[in-house]
């Protein structure tokens, strides 16, 4: 093969081979966001299910790092939207809303895939009161998140979306996972303000407390997102945003 060949044929590798490394370096992993299945406020009639923003805020982050997301459920299929938190005047929970929105035998929600985050990156649920049902005696949840971290991923969550922990051990220790962890979550004073303490099936600042965690807490409804080692959590809405942030940032390091 003479020179003017040879820088042919290696050119030509080249060309093949430069895209297929673009996207290795690309390809940051995937995050899979948990919606809880639950639509109803206990023995109330009254509508429940996820909060928006706290689905809506944490997909934007997490795609705008370059994360591919997985919208998911514990039982997979619809996951009923919380009727008070569509707010579609946030452009991100418009976005989020205009692509993964449905109506089904009369309530918003969404079609979510079956929980299986067990190659992914991090794991994220999403709060709204529903979570408090369906997430604690989750073992499709339990399984996943402590599959993802033994792998060495992030589990992140929010507002009532923490409940998942009440469920989920260390892996090394067999301890709850929030043991010894610092954590922000929907506290009890929240609760009480939103009349709700008498509904809920118990407190989860309380029972996070009884699994031996040290919650921090900031004013009622106002901005409070920990990181704890691979560990984040938020306390409300208003902390969605900042975190999935926190998620980004241990998924970094």
């Amino acid at each position: 093969m003479n020179r003017r060949h040879f820088l042919t044929l290696a050119a030509a590798l080249l060309t093949l081979i430069t895209p297929a490394i673009s996207r290795a370096e690309d390809d940051k992993g995937t995050i899979t966001i948990v919606l809880t299945n639950h639509g109803k406020l206990g023995d109330t009639d009254k509508a429940t299910g996820f909060f928006l923003s706290e689905a809506a805020h944490p997909y934007k982050v997490f795609t705008d790092a370059g994360y591919t997301v997985t919208i998911t459920s514990p039982l997979g299929g619809f996951a009923p939207l919380d009727p008070k938190s569509k707010k579609l005047d946030d452009p991100a929970n418009k976005a989020f809303w205009e692509k993964f929105g449905t109506t089904k035998n009369g309530r918003d929600g969404i079609e979510t895939k079956p929980l299986e985050a067990d190659k992914d990156v991090a794991i994220f649920f999403a709060g709204g009161h529903g979570a408090m049902w369906d997430f604690p005696s989750s073992k499709a949840l339990q399984k996943s998140a402590e599959l993802v971290y033994k792998n060495g991923g992030v589990i992140g969550s929010v507002c009532h979306g923490p409940a998942a922990l009440i469920g989920i051990k260390d892996p090394a220790t067999g301890d709850p996972l929030v043991k010894g962890k610092n954590l922000a979550v929907f506290t009890d004073k929240e609760e009480a303000a939103v009349k709700l303490t008498d509904t809920v099936p118990f407190l989860l600042q309380t029972e996070l407390e009884k699994l031996g965690a040290t919650v921090k807490t900031a004013p009622n409804f106002t901005e409070n997102a920990i990181r704890d080692g691979r560990v984040v959590t938020g306390q409300n809405p208003a902390s969605a945003t900042k975190a999935a942030e926190l998620v980004v940032e241990a998924l970094s390091e």
